[in-house]
């Protein structure tokens, strides 16, 4: 293990967790990688930034400003920057107090923004119009400007569609009007994505992917699964239901507080393999499974970056997959080297040291019982992502109507949720589900299943639980 610290930034470290010897002529090496970043402290100053300065920032020239805005601030620049976008499609009319809860979460999560953090309010339908503060910008949380951003949640009603791309490439343009380290969105919808193509959307998360952040929420039972998942991950964000608009102040506000403890922008997973290697997987295996591998983008020879967004106190495991070349009994190789780094600012200059760094070893053995026994952090992890899989390929199975597939899948669930400790998991599994034997998997499809149950099991279904100590 590994660490290093700059003053006012948050201490990483990184803890590998692997079995280092193979067989003669293995080749596969895996290992859990451990990152935990603590101590940064909220009051410490600016988060480390990891883009351009504000005068390359859009908007930067264009001498409009208002009360408390971020363009009007002349000189210091804000900590963080959050766009609040809300659903205002016509669905939000059904029933009318959904309209009313999303304006009282939205209130809620604007006391929530601590004092210096720029923030805009986005009402989302097939268009994107900024409720406040308005004209491309993004106010300086105070006590005033909190209270004229509630005021002016009076405007939120419901009428019009849903372009969800819309929304976010707003939220886009106002995070950039700010030099702000920690850039971040909180969406939320009650509908499907019905008023733009699928690909503009997949293309609108292409174009913000790397420029902020943002957690998605679907309130009620009418709007996509894949599509709220698939914003979160697209944008390093979470993603969950809210099946009852009661609950929208209480998860707005817990979004919020967790926006506002981020202390550091743009963190990246180096990934070093030596000549002749080659990486299978890279993924994120807790909180929630994502498979970062396809995001992986050059930096070097032999080295690529793997995208991990914003961090503040909190503690995130990866699984790392790497393939060596094969060797005989008695040598042994560094098969990987982790570092957390940063961009260099704006491109220019050399970059900054690591924020912390790890060694994943390969050791040939002709010892079978050593080089056959799986790390237990390794096993734990490959059932977590074997029970995500399963839940959605079970699932679909189900609205497919092939019941013999839900079942074995959703059983096959059952068993892993059971066995590496995940009764969040398994609770919800009850719920679509009779269980008649959870160590033999063996379950009953339910006849009838509440629509709520069955998206909040398809929404939740990548949340993991950690090895137990």
């Amino acid at each position: 293990m590994a660490h290093f610290s700059t003053p006012d930034a948050p201490r990483f470290s990184v803890e590998v967790y692997q079995n280092e010897y193979l067989p003669e002529g293995g080749r596969e090496v895996n290992a859990i990688i451990t990152v935990t970043s603590a101590g940064g402290g909220a009051t410490a100053g600016p988060p480390i930034p990891a883009h351009g300065g504000y005068e390359d920032a859009p908007g930067a020239h264009d001498g409009a400003s208002g009360p408390g805005s971020a363009s009007g601030r002349g000189g210091a620049s804000p900590r963080a920057a959050v766009v609040i976008m809300v659903d205002c499609s016509g669905s939000m009319d059904y029933p009318p107090t959904k309209m009313r809860h999303a304006r009282d979460a939205t209130a809620a999560a604007i006391d929530t923004v601590r004092d210096g953090v720029a923030f805009s309010v986005v009402a989302g339908t097939h268009k994107a119009v900024e409720v406040f503060p308005g004209n491309g910008q993004l106010a300086i949380a105070d006590p005033l400007t909190r209270a004229q951003a509630k005021d002016a949640l009076r405007s939120l009603s419901p009428g019009g569609g849903t372009a969800i791309g819309t929304w976010l490439l707003q939220a886009d343009l106002l995070l950039g009007s700010a030099d702000a380290a920690i850039r971040h969105g909180i969406l939320l919808t009650d509908g499907r994505n019905e008023h733009e193509e699928p690909q503009r959307l997949r293309t609108v998360l292409d174009a913000c992917a790397g420029r902020f952040t943002c957690d998605a929420r679907g309130v009620g039972t009418d709007w996509e699964v894949e599509e709220v998942t698939g914003i979160a991950a697209a944008l390093l964000g979470t993603a969950d239901i809210v099946a009852d608009p009661a609950g929208l102040t209480a998860d707005f506000t817990r979004m919020m507080e967790t926006a506002m403890g981020k202390e550091i922008a743009d963190v990246g997973l180096r990934l070093w393999t030596p000549k002749g290697a080659e990486v299978a997987y890279v993924k994120q295996v807790a909180p929630t499974v994502e498979d970062l591998t396809a995001r992986r983008v050059e930096a070097g020879p032999r080295a690529g970056d793997y995208p991990t967004g914003s961090w503040g106190d909190e503690s995130r495991d990866y699984h790392l997959c790497v393939r060596v070349p094969a060797a005989e009994v008695g040598q042994e190789m560094l098969a990987a080297r982790i570092s957390l780094v940063q961009p260099v600012p704006d491109g220019v200059g050399s970059p900054p040291g690591p924020l912390a760094q790890g060694l994943v070893r390969a050791v040939w053995t002709d010892d079978l019982a050593v080089s056959t026994a799986m790390n237990a952090q390794v096993a734990h992890y490959t059932g977590q992502a074997e029970l995500a899989q399963a839940i959605k390929q079970g699932m679909n199975a189900r609205k497919s109507g092939d019941a013999e597939q839900a079942t074995a899948k959703l059983g096959r669930a059952v068993q892993l949720a059971a066995t590496s400790g995940n009764e969040d998991t398994a609770k919800l599994l009850a719920k679509v589900v009779d269980v008649l034997d959870v160590a033999a998997g063996t379950v009953r499809l339910k006849a009838k299943v509440a629509e709520a149950d069955e998206m909040t099991l398809e929404t939740r279904s990548t949340k993991t639980v950690r090895v137990k100590k």
